[in-house]
């Protein structure tokens, strides 16, 4: 099913919105009645201080750390030093997963992370991050700053009644 214009209340252009798929024990419903509309996901993204980011190390074992981040025209930004571990990481992999602190009221963005700096990236775009971080964090972040273009988002707060999957073009 695609809909909206990407508004804060509907499903991004580029996605179809429907149900998760996994084992029927689960009881995720098979109709559409219960779908989460896109503002759950974008409310939460907005207003969360921390989220968990998984990458992938070499050796293919995965990483998981907290990272701050800001939702900023309609894509989650996370921002980290040259040297950190998961910087590194998606150097090489760019493939990452990123989870709201919840395990109850869940968002699970699965997507690719591409790198934002002074020379590939639209300077009012940086300066719009930027602006969020230091609404949300108090500091400007700078760059370089990722942003996470999703190819899957998973969302829920009444298990299994709402469960609710959003598939990006290419997923």
């Amino acid at each position: 099913m695609r809909e909206g214009n990407g508004a804060a209340d509907e499903t991004p252009p580029d996605a179809a919105r429907d149900r998760p798929v996994t084992e029927a024990s689960y009881g995720i419903p098979d109709d559409e009645a219960g779908l989460l509309p896109w503002s759950f996901v974008a409310d939460r993204l907005r207003e969360d201080r921390t989220f968990w980011m998984s990458t992938t190390l070499p050796d293919g074992r995965p990483h998981a750390r907290p990272v701050w981040g800001v939702f900023v025209d309609g894509r989650l930004h996370c921002g980290g030093g040259e040297e950190t571990r998961w910087v590194r990481n998606v150097a090489r992999d760019p493939r990452i997963v990123v989870h709201r602190e919840s395990g109850e009221d869940v968002v699970i963005l699965d997507g690719i992370a591409e790198r934002l700096d002074a020379e590939t990236a639209d300077a009012a775009r940086l300066e719009r991050i930027d602006d969020a971080y230091e609404e949300k964090y108090g500091i400007r972040h700078g760059t370089p700053v990722f942003s996470i273009r999703p190819t899957r988002v998973l969302a829920w707060s009444e298990y299994p009644t709402d469960a609710t999957r959003w598939r990006f073009d290419g997923e």
